[in-house]
């Protein structure tokens, strides 16, 4: 006897739970479609989204802040210090440059999209973008060079420093010289007066 009750119910909640599957299709069936045509149609992500970094390379001076800040080390950055004298421009804000940034890489395979390197940038030279879709068939295309340093700058550059190298290897001598003039004149000083 309870095998048919039990049969009889099954039924029951099998008819229950079809019509309440029918009442939520039938529920969307009548509303507006948010179905997003993908390749022509975008999603239009919010303000402060965490995406592609990008870096304006007019505006880096060299300080390291943000590859110091990026805890799995995806920021790689190479500078050559170049003399008082040389002229590397302004950024944006005003900043003398003192740094020529000759690399500054991010690989985008291994970010993992936190915007800890945004924050410490003191010209706010480095910040994500609203680009989402930047898939690639080779992993080595992720790495994203930000420093087209022109050839005539980094000529003029390392011509400046070779100069400056010049310069001091120069006053080196001198000084060497002179010490050892004045060495030398201090020895027959004390030669003279012991005779």
């Amino acid at each position: 006897m309870s095998s048919i009750i039990q049969y009889f119910r099954n039924i029951k909640d099998a008819v229950i739970t079809t019509g309440i599957g029918f009442g939520v299709t039938f529920r969307h069936l009548f509303t507006r479609s948010v179905t997003l045509q993908y390749p022509t149609e975008r999603w239009e992500l919010p303000e402060r989204s965490r995406m592609q970094l990008y870096m304006d390379w007019d505006d880096c001076i060299g300080c390291f802040k943000c590859a110091r800040a990026c805890p799995v080390d995806c920021i790689h950055i190479t500078t050559t210090k170049v003399p008082r004298d040389f002229d590397l421009g302004e950024t944006s804000g005003g900043t003398p440059k003192r740094l020529l940034v000759e690399q500054f890489d991010i690989d985008m395979s291994e970010c993992m999209y936190c915007a800890l390197c945004v924050y410490p940038c003191p010209e706010d030279c480095i910040y994500m973008i609203g680009e989402y879709e930047f898939s690639v068939y080779d992993r080595g295309d992720l790495i994203y060079d930000f420093a087209p340093v022109p050839e005539d700058l980094r000529q003029k550059a390392y011509a400046a420093i070779e100069e400056e190298k010049k310069a001091k290897a120069r006053a080196r001598e001198k000084k060497r010289r002179e010490a050892s003039r004045q060495e030398t004149s201090e020895s027959e000083h004390q030669d003279s007066e012991g005779d």
